[in-house]
């Protein structure tokens, strides 16, 4: 068992030597005050993992003691004693801010020992944030975020001057552009940097459960409903919460977090009474919301409560002095534990030139890959995958000119040079029908209904 450091405070000698020995012979450091001034200065000068407090204490009230203990180190967990088992007293007591509260006579060796356990396990999970908030920030601070290119220096403005501001966001961009490094971003230079930041795909949850899931709901409100759920706005409460993919939100929610964005109020399934929320709002799609609330599928009037503050995010092929950067910052980033690589100046340059379909988490995926993949500490042409390393020159389709005749039409043409390309793109690819569509920058979809088209295997 780990060994914690407590204070007790507790004026009777006789219970305190008692609480003491057992504590001890535990293996745990202990530091005893036998009145609230001495208990505050301890408290003050050193660092407690768990605190015994008397509720009766000769001068102040312990509940007084308790209130000013948090306010030295509100993360402490202070275990309020009493003779008296007033219920009123207990309320008061959590209500202040206590972790528990016991009676005297209850507080039997094993409920120390539970009780220091819990603690214990407090003390875990609150280095366990602190350790997670440092790293975020770190990681999403303006210095780690890459981007030289004057339209990322414009977003990096934006968003300083727009975080302090509770104001809603809307994020758009094509997918892997960096849309929720940006929206942590607004978060972590925000007031409510220190309160939650959640994030929901909204295209990545089925229909029927999205409304479970952001509002919550009541015991009982449906079958399988066995308890009471807090919904995501619930959740963020106080803090932000990223609505990703917004673009593919039903139309039945669209109405209902319209209404949020409003009110500030919510309603959980099989509740009739409504929530406030205190929630800043940050939304981000790979769509045209304006494209679509023109084709009927996104409502104007959410469209515009979003539409605060745009943020259009660039895709990599728009800011392409960007590559090198991003590269070294992920080689960096991907072999801090192992020997530096480097990328040859041949690789570099088919890395820069390639159009980046995927954005910057598809040069992620490319670079982590290559580093797998090379032998050495550099990154070589050989490393690179094959549709990478090809030019424009391996798609030139020579038609000699004896073939071209005044009467040849563009319908008669076009299908033989798309031919040609499919058939190259899916020979350089070995036949991988996604890597052909990216090489030959059409989707998927297209390519499939082109080989049905032109009959190809």
């Amino acid at each position: 068992m780990n060994h914690v450091k407590i204070l007790i405070v507790e004026d009777e000698q006789d219970y305190c030597a008692f609480l003491r020995q057992h504590l001890e012979d535990q293996g745990h450091l202990v530091v005893a005050a036998h009145d609230g001034m001495t208990a505050l200065d301890a408290f003050t000068n050193e660092e407690f993992d768990l605190v015994f407090l008397d509720h009766r204490l000769p001068g102040k009230d312990g509940v007084e003691i308790l209130r000013q203990l948090k306010a030295i180190n509100r993360e402490t967990p202070i275990v309020m004693m009493t003779a008296y088992g007033y219920v009123q007293t207990a309320v008061q007591a959590i209500k202040s801010g206590a972790y528990d509260y016991v009676a005297k006579e209850d507080l039997l060796p094993d409920v120390m020992d539970l009780m220091i356990a819990q603690a214990l396990e407090q003390r875990s999970l609150r280095q366990e944030n602190e350790r997670l908030r440092q790293e975020v920030s770190a990681r999403y601070s303006f210095d780690n975020v890459v981007g030289k290119s004057a339209i990322m220096r414009e977003i990096f403005q934006k968003v300083q001057r727009i975080a302090p501001f509770n104001s809603t966001v809307l994020i758009s961009g094509e997918s892997g552009t960096g849309k929720e490094v940006i929206a942590r971003l607004i978060h972590l230079h925000s007031r409510v940097r220190n309160h939650p930041f959640i994030t929901i795909n909204c295209a990545a949850i089925p229909e029927t459960l999205l409304e479970s899931e952001l509002f919550g709901y009541n015991r009982g409100a449906f079958s399988g409903a066995v308890r009471t759920k807090h919904g995501l706005f619930e959740e963020a409460n106080n803090g932000t919460l990223l609505l990703d993919e917004i673009g593919e939100l039903p139309t039945a929610l669209q109405v209902k977090l319209l209404r949020v964005l409003q009110e500030g109020k919510i309603r959980r399934l099989g509740d009739v009474s409504e929530i406030s929320v205190d929630v800043r709002i940050i939304a981000a799609t790979s769509r045209n919301l304006a494209t679509e609330v023109r084709e009927g599928r996104f409502r104007e009037d959410l469209f515009y409560r979003l539409n605060i503050i745009p943020i259009v995010m660039p895709s990599l092929r728009e800011r392409p002095e960007d590559i090198p950067l991003l590269i070294h910052h992920f080689l960096k980033k991907l072999t801090q534990n192992h020997e530096p690589v480097d990328v040859t100046p041949d690789a570099m340059q088919v890395l820069m030139k390639y159009p980046w379909p995927g954005n910057v988490r598809e040069l992620q995926n490319i670079v982590e890959r290559a580093i797998v993949l090379s032998d050495s500490n550099k990154i070589s042409m050989d490393s690179l995958p094959q549709e990478l390393r090809f030019t424009a020159d391996d798609f030139k389709v020579q038609i000699p000119d004896e073939q071209l005749s005044i009467k040849q039409t563009l319908t008669e043409l076009v299908p033989r040079v798309e031919k040609e390309l499919i058939a190259r793109a899916l020979k350089l690819t070995n036949n991988n029908r996604t890597r052909a569509a990216r090489l030959l920058e059409i989707s998927h979809r297209s390519l499939l209904y082109k080989l049905k088209e032109y009959h190809c295997r």
